[in-house]
C-alpha cells in the first residue's frame, strides 16, 4: 500500500497571528487511487435483441448464462454488459470484469439505474462509480480502516461553514467565538406543602451544542473531507453535507463531527418550521426572535384582549405573519398599522409552536411530563415537572421560561381577558407538547396531562425557573 503518498498535517494549526495561519493540506492517497481505477468498457451484442428494455443500450445481451458472460468479458478489466436471467425471466444482471473475475449484480430501474443505495442516469456512470468504490476498497481497505485515528477537524477545529469567517477574523487578529451560556439557579422553593422542597439543587451550567444535520450529498469535482482531510471517492453520493452548516464529510466520518454546528444563516431558509436550537444559533440569540417580537408586541397592546391567545385571528393573515418572518426575519412588520388585530400576531405565535419540528417540550421528555403529571400529590408533581425542566435543550429551556413568564403575565390580566393559567393550559398544552408518535388517540388520553403541566408551570412560573 503506497501510504507514503498521504500529505502530512505538519504545519497546519491555527496561529494568533494571521501571517502564520496556514490552510489545511488535503490528503491525495485516495485521490490518487481513483485516477488509476479501471475505465468502463462496455461490451456490445452484435444483434440487436428485440426484448432490449428502452432504457438499456446495446450492452444488453439478452438471455445469456453467467458462463458465457465470463466469456465475453474475459481479459478486460471494466469490462461490462447486461444480461436476462435464465432462472427468472425478465430481470437483469449486470455483469462486471473486475479484480480478474466476473461480478453479477441484480440490476434495477425505476427511472434510474442501480444495484444499490445509489441511482445513477446511465448504466455507464454506475459501472464507473462501481470500479472506482472497488478498486479504492480492495487497495486501501487498511488505510480506509484508520484513516479518521489522526482528523484534520480536530487539529483545526474546522468547518467548511467557518472558512471564510476564520480567515476574516484571523486577518483582525484571533478573537474566540461568542457561545451562548445560561447559568440557571436551581434553588426553587414549593408553595404547595413546604417552601424549602426543592431548595438544595446543584447550579446548572448548560452550553447551546448543536448536533450537525447531515444529508447524503453528490459533489461536483474533487472534494476532501473536512474531517479527516481525506479524499471523497466516488462519482455520486461521495459524503454526507450539514444542511445547517455546510460541512462536508464521509458518510462514516459524520459519526464521529463533535456536536459543534454552527448553522450558517444563508443556509436557513425559512425561520417558521426550522429547529429551535438551529435557529437560535444562526441568529446568535438566546431565544427565537418570533417569540421575542409576538410577546413583545402582545404586550404592548394586546394584554387586555378578551380571549387572548383563544380567539382566533383569520387564518390568512396568520400564514401572511408566517411568510413576512421567513422572508424577512427580524425586519418582519407586525405593528398595529399593519395588523390591527392582535389575535393575528397570537395566532401566529402559537402557529410557530405548532411547525416546530421538535416541539419546546421535546419528544424525548413528552413521557416524563406526562406521568409527572399524573403524580397525586401536588408537591411531588411539581418536583417532577421541575427536574424534567432541567433536561431541556438549552435553547427549549429558555424559550419556554421567556414564553411562561410572559402567560403569567397574561393571567394577571383575566378581568379583562378573561385568561387564566386554567385556559392558557388548555390553548398550549397540546401546542407545546406532542407525543413522538402522531397518534390521535395518544393525543386524546393525554390532553388532561398537557393542559396541567402548562397550567402548573404557568402558575409555578416563579418557582420552577
Amino acid at each position: 500500500m503506497a501510504a507514503s503518498s498521504n500529505s502530512s498535517l505538519s504545519g497546519s494549526s491555527l496561529s494568533s497571528d494571521p501571517e502564520d495561519y496556514q490552510p489545511p493540506i488535503w490528503k491525495s492517497y485516495l485521490y490518487q487511487l481513483q485516477q488509476e481505477a479501471p475505465r468502463p468498457k462496455r461490451i456490445t451484442c452484435p444483434q440487436e435483441m428485440e426484448s432490449r428494455p428502452k432504457y438499456y443500450g446495446r450492452e444488453f445481451h439478452g438471455v445469456i448464462s453467467r458462463d458465457y458472460a465470463d466469456e465475453l468479458l474475459v481479459g478486460t478489466e471494466g469490462a461490462y454488459l447486461i444480461r436476462e436471467s435464465q432462472r427468472q425471466p425478465g430481470t437483469c444482471t449486470l455483469a462486471l470484469r473486475f479484480g480478474h473475475q466476473t461480478l453479477n449484480y441484480r440490476l434495477f430501474y425505476d427511472g434510474k439505474h442501480f444495484v444499490g443505495e445509489k441511482r445513477f442516469e446511465s448504466v455507464h456512470d454506475l459501472v464507473t462509480d462501481a470500479l472506482i468504490t472497488l478498486y479504492i476498497e480492495t487497495k486501501a481497505a487498511e488505510y480506509i480502516a484508520k484513516m479518521t485515528t489522526n482528523p484534520i477537524y480536530e487539529h483545526l477545529g474546522y468547518t467548511s461553514l467557518l472558512k471564510d469567517k476564520m480567515v476574516h477574523r484571523l486577518s483582525r487578529g484571533r478573537t474566540e467565538p461568542r457561545r451562548v451560556t445560561f447559568q440557571r439557579d436551581e434553588k426553587i422553593s414549593s408553595p404547595l406543602v413546604r417552601r424549602s422542597a426543592l431548595k438544595d439543587t446543584p447550579e446548572k451550567q448548560c452550553s447551546y451544542e448543536k448536533i450537525h444535520n447531515f444529508k447524503v450529498h453528490t459533489f461536483r469535482g474533487p472534494h476532501w473531507c473536512e474531517y479527516c482531510a481525506n479524499f471523497m471517492w466516488g462519482l455520486i453520493a461521495q459524503g454526507v453535507r450539514c444542511s445547517d452548516c455546510g460541512l462536508n464529510v464521509h458518510k462514516q466520518c459524520s459519526k464521529l463531527v463533535p456536536s459543534d454546528c454552527q448553522p450558517d444563516l444563508r443556509r436557513i431558509k425559512k425561520v417558521f418550521s426550522c429547529d429551535l436550537t438551529t435557529l437560535v444559533k444562526a441568529h446568535n440569540t438566546t431565544r427565537p426572535m418570533v417569540v421575542d417580537m409576538c410577546i413583545r408586541e402582545i404586550e404592548l397592546r394586546g394584554m387586555k384582549s378578551e380571549g387572548l391567545y383563544r380567539v382566533s385571528g383569520f387564518s390568512e393573515h396568520i400564514e401572511d405573519v408566517r411568510l413576512a418572518f421567513d422572508r424577512d426575519g427580524e425586519k418582519a412588520d407586525i405593528s398595529a398599522s399593519a395588523y390591527a388585530d392582535i389575535n393575528i400576531i397570537a395566532g401566529a405565535l402559537k402557529l410557530y409552536f405548532r411547525d416546530l419540528p421538535i416541539p419546546v417540550i421535546t419528544f424525548d421528555l413528552y413521557s416524563k411530563f406526562i406521568q409527572a403529571a399524573k403524580l397525586p400529590n401536588a408537591e411531588s408533581r411539581l418536583e417532577a415537572i421541575h427536574e424534567g425542566l432541567l433536561q431541556l435543550p438549552p435553547a427549549h429551556y429558555e424559550t419556554l421560561r421567556y414564553l411562561m413568564a410572559h402567560l403569567k403575565r397574561v393571567t394577571m390580566f383575566e378581568k379583562y381577558n378573561l385568561m387564566n393559567a386554567e385556559n392558557l393550559g388548555i390553548v398550549f398544552g397540546p401546542t407545546l407538547m406532542q407525543p413522538p408518535e402522531q397518534n390521535a388517540l395518544t393525543t386524546l388520553n393525554d390532553m388532561r396531562q398537557q393542559k396541567l403541566v402548562v397550567q402548573l408551570i404557568i402558575e409555578h412560573e416563579d418557582v420552577l425557573f
